[in-house]
């Protein structure tokens, strides 16, 4: 496992993506159980080459395809340049392809414009993965490499979030740590047959223990101390009588 992990996927597997290493056998969320399902083909009607061609994210909706050519063309000379725009409304959807004519131009474009602040947004730049990526599923069926933190559906295996390393354990200690971890689980918490719940519950909770434990000894222990205070009052008042008594019987023998 640890010789074959790389922190970028080589192809696209959407139940890798949805995992922080790439180590899950379970989908962690709804939309990673849709990529798995769905079944994409990328647009035929996509012209152009898809190895000279850069994606780019994250633009403010005010940017114009002039702006992204002016931009862009500072790292080579532009073939082609598309900002993806609403059909209906015209508006843009935040995110560009721009192709070279130059495969120096496009490493040159990957390496510098990602991070690029344009009308006050930072960008994010990528390769095309929709035609270079075997097994690509887009973020609008579940895939992709984007998400937010709010949502807890993040995708790893891109430039953005690449694949942490996963931990190995020995099989041994894994083993012996799971045995522990069950035996501190059972004896914290005993389980009870069916049966004895249902008999508990017939019964109206009248075997259940108080929730308040030691109050009777608390009670108790109160008592005691207010007898002895007072056997000690009535002590006092006893010796002040007889001090009195005898102090009226002196006076009487004068």
């Amino acid at each position: 496992m640890m010789n074959e992990w790389e922190p970028i996927a080589k192809e696209y597997d959407p139940l890798k993506a949805g995992s922080i290493d790439g180590t899950d056998e379970e989908p962690h969320d709804r939309a990673v159980r849709r990529a798995m399902l769905a079944r994409y083909v990328p647009n035929k009607g996509v012209s152009g080459d898809p190895h000279l061609t850069l994606f780019v994210a994250r633009l403010s909706l005010q940017t114009t395809e002039e702006k992204l050519k002016e931009v862009f063309s500072r790292y080579g000379e532009i073939r082609k340049l598309r900002l993806v725009r609403d059909l209906v409304t015209g508006f843009s959807k935040g995110y560009a392809f721009v192709e070279y004519k130059e495969e120096r131009a496009l490493m040159k474009a990957h390496r510098d414009a990602n991070r690029l602040v344009v009308d006050q947004r930072e960008i994010f730049v990528d390769f095309e993965l929709e035609r270079t990526l075997k097994g690509w599923i887009p973020r609008r069926l579940g895939g992709g490499f984007g998400g937010k933190k709010e949502s807890g559906q993040l995708r790893f295996g891109g430039r953005d979030r690449p694949f942490r390393k996963p931990i190995s354990l020995p099989a041994g200690k894994t083993d012996f740590y799971r045995e522990e971890t069950a035996e501190k689980r059972e004896r914290a918490w005993p389980r009870e047959s069916t049966w004895e719940w249902k008999a508990r519950e017939r019964d109206g909770g009248r075997n259940r223990e108080p929730r308040r434990q030691g109050w009777g000894e608390r009670r108790s222990g109160r008592e005691e101390r207010s007898r002895g205070r007072e056997g000690r009052e009535r002590e006092r008042r006893n010796r002040s009588r007889d001090r009195g008594s005898k102090k009226q019987r002196d006076e009487g023998r004068q």
